[in-house]
């Protein structure tokens, strides 16, 4: 089941799904896409990692998603914009082929038999980008948010902290 869960920046988006997945499993998986920039990043991933208790299960993995999730999983997947933005940055920031490579991983957790709920933002919605990579990539996460919408069992979009249900 993919519960895909959507908004704009600090919407509330994270602390839904944690909790929605502590109501789901005990022992949640939590795979986080974003690559190391650099050693305040690291020290903010290390913060959001103490920042969960014990139940759960910490993974980063920067593009291979479905190589993580296993069968009966209750996973956590934060967030679509980092995911896409490991594949543009690797593409030379090609626009056709991140899309590609994204929907056809996304396409693999499908055929998953486990809870998926994956965060996304929605980067469309806030100020324009000012540089043309912006706007490619707010069009890349666009396109991408659609294809991960339409083949979710749930949508919710969280707006001020209210989730709100799509579907």
């Amino acid at each position: 089941m993919i519960h895909y869960i959507t908004g704009g920046e600090r919407s509330g988006k994270s602390s839904f799904a944690q909790n929605l997945a502590l109501t789901l499993s005990q022992a949640p998986k939590y795979v986080a896409t974003s690559r190391i920039w650099g050693g305040n990043h690291r020290s903010r991933i290390d913060r959001h990692i103490a920042d969960r208790d014990h139940r759960w299960t910490s993974v980063e993995e920067e593009k291979n998603l479905s190589k993580v999730i296993q069968v009966k999983d209750v996973v956590v997947i934060d967030c679509v914009t980092l995911w896409l933005t490991n594949f543009f940055v690797d593409t030379n920031y090609d626009i056709e082929k991140s899309l590609e490579l994204a929907k056809n991983e996304f396409d693999k957790l499908l055929s998953i038999d486990a809870t998926i709920l994956i965060i996304s933002n929605e980067i469309g919605m806030g100020v324009h980008a000012q540089t043309e990579k912006g706007r490619q990539f707010t069009e890349l996460q666009g396109w991408m948010n659609q294809h991960i919408a339409q083949h979710a069992h749930k949508a919710t979009v969280m707006i001020s902290g209210i989730p709100l249900t799509l579907k």
